[in-house]
């Protein structure tokens, strides 16, 4: 397939904002299965180009608050408990 995003291989991106009346809850969960197969660990850049390409014209669509809400939930992973929070340093 010669226009395959690749950003969006399965096309999960554009099918949910095709899909007629789609829930923002679908949209967390195509968003969670298209971030668990995406390359990167840092989705910040693709995110912000879907939305550079589909948001447009779509503010109010559950695909585009997703997204905007993964850029703004996104912080760095902090190390919790084991062992070494146990101990006095």
């Amino acid at each position: 397939m010669a226009d395959r995003d690749p950003l969006d291989p399965k096309g999960l991106i554009r099918e949910a904002y095709a899909i007629e009346g789609i829930t923002s809850y679908e949209c967390r969960s195509i968003f969670l299965d298209w971030a668990l197969s995406h390359a990167s660990d840092d989705h910040t850049p693709a995110i912000e180009t879907l939305l550079t390409q589909y948001g447009p014209g779509k503010l109010d669509h559950p695909m585009t608050q997703t997204l905007t809400a993964a850029l703004s939930d996104a912080s760095p992973a902090k190390r919790r408990g084991g062992r070494a929070a146990r101990l006095d340093r």
